[in-house]
């Protein structure tokens, strides 16, 4: 009996092992969709390069363990839609959006999988959450809090220009939380003793037409609200507020690349890192309403210095001694 049952047992082992074996070797791997809102990832810049760096540092390898599909709507609506329903279709586990034009599309789209939005300024104002601690449904995500900022970024311009009176808001009338950010711009301005104005634009060739009207009005000092768009034509964008010699504050990097004086607000990086973090909690079965949406915890004012001299500003050394970083 003995021997009989240790031929039984060791028959089933062999059966039994294999499985096993093939069942590890065939597992499912994880499908990621990354709705982005530029049209290639050269034009995403370090956004692209920090989103994937954030999946390898957590041991993803895509391709090997993960697979991410990319799409990017070059901030056309029918594209975002378009690609949004292809993603779906495509059964992806989580479904990524970056930026606040992206970020709506990617709700609408399902109501079954998960939603990771990334540098949303106000979930709630733009209508993707109810709660920043009880996110509901499928969606949570990252904000960059943009919106709170506008009046340190002023603060700091007025600190460049001690004589600051006039100043003006740039913003993509397109965009969900253009009233939010021209209501915070209008009350951070009035609390500085500043008058101010909102310089509404939908299309690149509008842009000349605002900065001759800005110049016109005396405005001093440009504050650039943070939007897709906005991020496409920075170079524009800041070729014309140093043809002008406006000072131009933005809220990352890569504008102050582009040209512009000095930014201010949450370090990019350190968000897209952040975003695959939120992934792997999903894939590994958290629920998107048990993950709170996370606020920015590094913020980076960076000075461009070069900037500063072709358009005849002198930055206080007090204030360059306080920047995380100098471009010149």
């Amino acid at each position: 009996m003995k021997r009989r049952n240790f031929i039984v047992l060791a028959g089933a082992a062999a059966i039994w092992w294999p499985q096993r074996a093939h069942a590890q070797r065939t597992a499912k791997v994880p499908r990621v969709g990354v709705l982005w809102h530029a049209g290639s990832a050269k034009e995403e810049g370090a956004n692209f390069t920090e989103l994937v760096r954030g999946f390898e540092e957590l041991g993803y390898v895509p391709g090997r363990n993960v697979i991410l599909e990319h799409r990017f709507p070059n901030e056309v609506p029918d594209r975002f839609r378009s690609m949004a329903a292809e993603l779906v279709a495509a059964e992806v586990d989580v479904l990524v959006s970056v930026g606040v034009n992206a970020a709506p599309y990617a709700k609408n789209a399902t109501k079954t999988i998960p939603v990771v939005f990334v540098s949303v300024p106000d979930p709630i104002a733009g209508g993707l959450v109810k709660s920043i601690a009880r996110p509901e449904a499928n969606v949570t995500g990252i904000s960059n809090s943009a919106a709170d900022i506008i009046g340190k970024r002023l603060e700091i311009m007025k600190e460049i220009i001690p004589s600051l009176s006039q100043t003006a808001l740039l913003i993509n009338s397109n965009a969900q939380v253009a009233q939010a950010y021209a209501d915070t711009a209008h009350a951070a301005s009035k609390n500085l003793g500043l008058s101010h104005q909102t310089s509404l634009w939908r299309a690149p060739e509008e842009l000349d037409s605002r900065f001759e009207a800005m110049k016109q009005a005396g405005t001093q000092a440009l504050i650039i609200a943070p939007d897709g768009w906005a991020f496409t034509h920075r170079a524009a964008i800041a070729n014309l507020a140093s043809a002008h010699k406006i000072p131009l504050s933005g809220w990352s990097r890569p504008l102050l690349e582009a040209g512009a004086l000095m930014s201010y607000g949450a370090d990019p990086d350190a968000i897209y890192r952040r975003a695959a973090v939120y992934v792997d909690k999903l894939l590994k079965g958290s629920k998107p309403s048990e993950l709170p949406v996370q606020g920015p915890t590094k913020f980076q004012l960076i000075l461009n210095l070069k900037t500063a001299k072709a358009i005849g500003l002198t930055v206080p050394a007090i204030l360059v001694n306080r920047a995380d970083e100098i471009v010149e």
